[in-house]
């Protein structure tokens, strides 16, 4: 039998043991995040997350809690990733995420994250050190830039040819209100149904889904898909 010692979890409240065959175990806190709603429910995205975090992990770590988060990393403001920062700090575990843009794009942010003593564990950079992965995130916004400024060059001399911009996504926009309401026609019956016998948005969301009615990708409805036909209608 391993040695093992028992503590208490500040994350679980419950006893728990934090030795393994010896070793202690490295205790991470797993933070996924995608920037669309569309890529949350379908999974595209955060799949390879959670592969690289399996692929990383080793038999004497654990993981005490996982946070995913629907939003742009552009934001700083994110409620997931405070509540994963947060939770690293009271457990004094380390901060997991999988690549280093899932956390955030600003060195700025990623300077002022480490220097509160939070220590962050990147699975496609397992053996960089701080001063690395400051580096990392410099590179990083530096290429941004320079894709940002190559964009904005590329659409003021388009716009010097007299080139119209904007013209094919107005039209690929209307093609998809007319494709969601050719859509609608087929489930009307059902979705109003669903309306009336719930009164709610997430009410009718749930009906929907457990009466087999599936959305215009074949996915399932969300209070938010409800409320955005309603709206359309």
């Amino acid at each position: 039998m391993p040695n093992t010692i028992q503590i208490q979890d500040a994350f679980y409240d419950k006893p728990r043991f934090v030795l393994y065959g010896g070793f202690k175990l490295k205790e991470y806190v797993a933070y996924y995040r995608v920037s669309t709603e569309r890529q949350g429910r379908s999974g595209l995205g955060l799949e390879a997350q959670r592969a690289m975090v399996e692929q990383f992990l080793q038999p004497t770590d654990q993981v005490v809690a996982e946070f995913t988060e629907i939003q742009s990393g552009k934001r700083d403001d994110r409620v997931e990733l405070w509540n994963a920062i947060n939770l690293v700090k009271k457990n004094r575990s380390k901060l997991l995420i999988p690549k280093l843009d899932r956390f955030s794009r600003k060195v700025s942010f990623i300077s002022g994250i480490i220097d509160q003593g939070v220590e962050l564990v990147v699975c496609e950079h397992p053996n960089v050190s701080t001063f690395f992965l400051h580096l990392l995130a410099c590179f990083a916004e530096e290429e941004r830039r320079q894709i940002s400024e190559r964009t904005r060059a590329a659409l003021r001399v388009a716009k010097k040819r007299g080139t119209v911009l904007g013209r094919n996504a107005q039209a690929l926009a209307a093609q998809r209100r007319l494709e969601k309401r050719e859509f609608f026609e087929t489930v009307r019956v059902e979705f109003e149904q669903a309306i009336s016998d719930a009164g709610t948005f997430s009410g009718a969301a749930r009906l929907l889904n457990d009466r087999a009615v599936r959305t215009a990708k074949g996915g399932k409805w969300y209070p938010q898909t409800v409320r955005n036909y309603i709206c359309a209608d």
